[in-house]
This record gives structure tokens, sequence and C-alpha cells, in this order.
């Protein structure tokens, strides 16, 4: 077999990470915190566990199941014709899963970040094995991501190839700047061990952290190019062996890996694999996934998420909207990428409190909520939008700033 090259990766990446035409299709992914549905202080067992998504998995399902390493359920829908298509689908889902854990007594959260219990990891394969080992060389940030964050994940198609420079580039700096509106006004995760972090969004804080590299958006510039070269770049979290635990090498990209050929040449299911572990706030799969969403609070708080992004990409009066109102974000980001530069700290540790943020949000969420009915969503999904727009957007607030006024034993009209 002929080894692989830098150059034959960079062609296949740049082929298949942006698929363009018109936006059709639309999809989530939602992670749950799982919790004792009588006490959520309670740790749950691994045995627990695996007898409730034992019997979950027994359940016929449209959305995809599966289990995060810290425990945490994810329902990820196939790509719909439709926002309100998708929306349906999903809560039936949900309404399945739901069902199916109350005889176990358990119950799922949409938190941002575990609120009370240490990262305790379930799941004990050789990927969050070699996951784990590598993330602690940055610090702690890696377990509690990968055992207690929760997220809205919101799928939607690449769109056009634009004319001009900007080609892809447009929908490109929209996922990066609206991302951090998004953060500011879903953050939903201010407690870690019973305790305000000083963050709104702690769970963005620990992607910020996690890894100097692998958690970052890809550099300035035409998107496939630079996608291409952030996977050739970045540090390989493992090497796979059939005979043994896997290697967790220090420092070796996936370009030097190709280059050298050592410690065994690279095959193609080596490039899938450290593609899956490379986790910055858009990533391109085709489709563009993005990543900076809290879970959200209440059964159907997801749906709110969901629908703001949607319109705000997909109807182009209310994505030439948000392009105009996120566009001068772009100087306070400096020179460095999400999520580590001061646009994106400011949203995940203020929220809404940041004036600029409030002010396009609120411009962005009423050009969203005007959108909506052109999109045919249903009455439903628009009062819940509208409903969120009155309690926290219009108010400089996000749902963490529940959690503190209950922690504080303030009211939340205070």
């Amino acid at each position: 077999m002929t080894p692989l090259t830098a150059e034959d990766v960079e062609a296949r990446i740049r082929c298949i990470c942006f698929k363009t035409g018109p936006p059709r299709t639309t999809g989530v992914e939602l992670e749950w915190l799982v919790h004792d549905a009588d006490d959520s202080r309670t740790p749950v067992s691994d045995d627990r566990l695996d007898t409730a998504y034992a019997a979950l998995r027994k359940i016929p399902l449209d959305s995809a199941l599966t289990v995060e390493p810290g425990g945490q359920l994810e329902l990820s829908s196939l790509p719909a014709p439709s926002l309100t298509a998708c929306v349906d689908s999903v809560a039936a889902d949900l309404d399945r899963v739901r069902e199916a854990l109350r005889p176990h007594r358990l119950t799922l959260v949409g938190r941002g970040q575990e609120p009370y219990l240490p990262p305790r990891r379930h799941l004990h394969s050789e990927r969050y094995n070699t996951m784990e080992a590598f993330l602690d060389r940055s610090g702690p940030a890696g377990r509690s991501m990968m055992c207690g964050s929760a997220s809205v994940q919101v799928c939607l198609d690449a769109g056009y190839e634009e004319p001009g420079p900007l080609g892809l580039g447009r929908r490109w700096l929209l996922a990066h700047l609206l991302g951090s509106v998004l953060v500011a006004a879903f953050a939903n995760s201010a407690l870690q061990l019973g305790r305000p972090t000083g963050w709104r969004s702690t769970r963005q804080a620990h992607w910020a952290d996690i890894d100097p590299v692998r958690a970052l958006a890809p550099g300035p510039g035409d998107p496939r190019a630079a996608w291409a070269a952030f996977v050739l770049d970045a540090p390989v979290m493992c090497v796979r062996r059939d005979d043994g635990p896997w290697d967790v090498p220090t420092g070796l990209t996936l370009r030097a890996w190709l280059e050298t050929g050592a410690p065994r040449p690279v095959t193609q299911e080596d490039i899938d694999h450290h593609v899956s572990t490379l986790f910055p706030p858009a990533r391109p799969r085709g489709h563009l996934e993005l990543r900076m969403i809290d879970a959200q609070p209440g059964d159907d708080g997801w749906q709110v998420p969901l629908a703001v992004t949607a319109a705000l990409f997909d109807d182009p009066e209310a994505a030439e909207t948000a392009y105009r109102a996120v566009k001068p974000l772009a100087e306070r980001t400096g020179d460095r990428p999400a999520p580590r530069n001061p646009l994106w700290r400011d949203a995940a540790r203020d929220g809404l409190t940041d004036p600029e943020l409030r002010s396009v949000a609120e411009t962005c969420f009423a050009a969203a909520l005007e959108a909506l009915p052109r999109r045919g969503v249903s009455p439903a999904v628009r009062r819940a939008v509208a409903d969120f727009t009155e309690r926290y957007v219009s108010r400089g607030r996000c749902p963490a700033d529940d959690q503190l006024d209950q922690f504080h034993g303030r009211s939340a009209s205070a």
C-alpha cells in the first residue's frame, strides 16, 4: 500500500470538509447530564447507569443515542428538511428517553457543566483512556470537559460558495463572531462543585483551557485551506495499537507523522480518529457543527438556541442583519483565535452583562423572531424564543444568572 502523504490528506480534507449549496437541512446534537431524580447531589453508580442505558438502547429512536465519557447522554438527530421537522423528531425521541429513564429514577438535566459532583469517568475505552492522559497535560479542565459538560450543538449546511474574495468565509466568519453572542446569551453553567466559578459559562471556560491547540478556531483566510492546515498541524492525541494500550505521543503532529512514517505508517482510520479529537468551536464536517452553546434548562429549552441559530444562518434577511451586527465584534478578538480571544472570554465570563454583547444579542434575537414565521416555525417554538428574549436578552441576563440568584438567595426579578 502506498503511504499517505500530507498532500494526499490535505486534498481529501479540502474536498470533504465543506459541502456547498443552498441551505436545506437542519440538525442538532443534544448532550444531557443524567442525575438521580430525587437528589441531584447524589452520584449515580456505573451499574445503575449501565442498566438504564441498556433499556434505552431497546427503544426505537430516530436520533442516534450515544453515551459520553462521564455518562452524559447524547441524542444526535438526522438531517431534517426543516427546523420544524428537526424539533418535532427530537422532541418525540426525548419523550421516549425520559419515559424509559423514569423507572430507574433518573432524569435528564440541561446544564452546561455538572454543578455539584466532581468529574468521574463512566466509560473506560482506549479512546477515552488516551484522551484523558493527553488532556491531563494541560490541567484539570480536560476531565471536567469530558466527564461533566453538556451542550446544544446546532448543525447547519455549509451554504453557498459566495462570489468574491470571501467565498465560504462569510458564513464561516459569522459562525465565529455570532458564536460569542450565543455563548453569552445561552450561558448556563455558573456553578461547579456547588460554588460559583466566576464564569457564567464554566463549560466554555474549560473548552478554552483544555489544550493549547485542538479546541481553537482554525486560522484566518480560506476556510478549506485553514481547516486542512489545522488538521495537519494539530498534535496527535494517540497512536492506536491492536496489541496493547494506545500510545500518547508528545508533540507529534499529523503532518510530522505522515512525513516520517514513525512510529508506524499512518492509515486512513488514524486520520479519521485524529479529526474526531479536534474540538474547535465551529467544526466543518461537510456541514457546520456549532459547538459553543451550553445545554439549556427545562425539557424544551434546547429548542430556543436551535431556532435562533438556524434562523440567523438560513434566513437571508436575518443572516444579513446578524452579519452586520456581529462584524464590529471582530475588533475585540485581537490576534488570538476563538475561544481564547478577549471577545469569547468576555462572553463566557460576563454573559449579556457585557453591554456590546447585549446590544448585538438584542439585534440578532429580534431578527430571528422576525424570520421564524417566514421559516414556517410553529407558534410554540416562536413563543419560546419570544419568552427567552423577554426574560433574558432584553434584561441583559442569561440562564446562568438564575443559578447565581438562587445560590445567593436573590429573587430572579431583582
